[in-house]
């Protein structure tokens, strides 16, 4: 099957894992409106993509022994270079080398023998707005979330800056020519979201013959989607594109112990909920739901049966193109 699957951050490297035991055909579409870190840093200072994204989507694409693995993820604990990962300065030194991003990205998808590749959402170069509830905007990504964690306030909305973006044309043919077009999980405002804004995706989405399944979070994220249940978070997507986007949402509805969530309520976190009222809603606007035990925790991390997602979207197709 030929799966395109849109994110950023370590969700939609997650969901990555998990589909590649199904097929070598994956595109991962990756937001590249990051200003922190160490890849705000290298944004900065070379003018280019921040790679680190686009980094964690690539390891979890590669065929590669795990101590390359580890290399990729390595950070300098020292120095001028500390706080900064070998992966992203491998990255910046292949655009270095080849110039522009899509053709050093194809040669990264060759040495660590990918299945399938890894796209930037847009190369031009992006930051977020966001519009917030009290009327405020602010700039940056990571200035939004922080922002938002110490007022008492909502994102509205969020933007692109500049406002029209152009998606690469790879992109758009693989949307088109795809059997599965997957949305998150990941962080809303700042992984998923942008990736609709960019000049036609949204409306390509919508025409594309595959559908479109959308994987909700499993905890909310202080400072984007602070008491969001899962209709909180489809409803969000709808406002900055269509309601006529999404055909499938995949959920959680297993309840996560309490002594595996206590770390995450101690930062603000609380696990993502439906009920029959948000089933009805999801029912109105012609969404079919899948709810299931989506959970798999690996060292007190609360993640994604990516595997199982895997699974799902490879028995939807197969069932589909009988």
């Amino acid at each position: 099957m030929k799966v395109v699957a849109f994110g950023g951050g370590t969700g939609l490297s997650i969901l990555l894992r998990g589909l590649k035991k199904f097929t070598k055909d994956i595109t991962a579409i990756v937001t590249v409106a990051d200003n922190g870190g160490g890849s705000g840093v290298l944004r900065e200072d070379l003018g280019m993509l921040p790679p680190g994204d686009m980094r964690n989507c690539i390891i979890a694409l590669a065929d590669i022994e795990p101590i390359m693995i580890k290399l990729m993820q390595h950070r300098f604990k020292e120095g001028y270079l500390k706080g900064q990962s070998f992966g992203n300065l491998f990255i910046a030194a292949m655009y270095e080398i080849f110039g522009d991003y899509e053709h050093a990205l194809k040669e990264i998808g060759s040495i660590f023998r990918l299945s399938g590749k890894v796209l930037p959402m847009t190369l031009q170069d992006t930051q977020l707005k966001a519009l917030l509830s009290n009327g405020e905007y602010i700039l940056g990504e990571t200035n939004i979330t922080e922002y938002v964690s110490k007022i008492n306030s909502k994102i509205e909305k969020i933007e692109l800056v500049p406002s029209v973006c152009k998606p690469l044309e790879e992109a758009k043919k693989d949307i088109e020519e795809a059997d599965v077009l997957v949305l998150g999980p990941g962080s809303l405002y700042t992984s998923v979201i942008p990736n609709l804004l960019v000049d036609e995706i949204s409306s390509l989405l919508i025409e594309a013959k595959a559908p479109v399944f959308y994987v909700c979070n499993l905890m909310t994220q202080p400072g984007e989607t602070d008491d969001y249940n899962a209709f909180d978070h489809v409803n969000a997507i709808i406002k900055h594109s269509s309601r006529y986007l999404i055909d499938y949402v995949i959920i959680n509805d297993k309840l996560i112990p309490e002594n595996m969530i206590e770390n995450y309520k101690f930062q603000g976190a609380r696990q993502v909920l439906v009920d029959e009222e948000q089933l009805r809603k999801f029912e109105e606007m012609n969404m079919k739901v899948i709810c299931s035990n989506f959970i798999d925790i690996r060292k007190s991390y609360i993640r994604h049966n990516s595997e199982k997602i895997g699974q799902l979207l490879f028995n939807y197709v197969k069932e589909n193109n009988n």
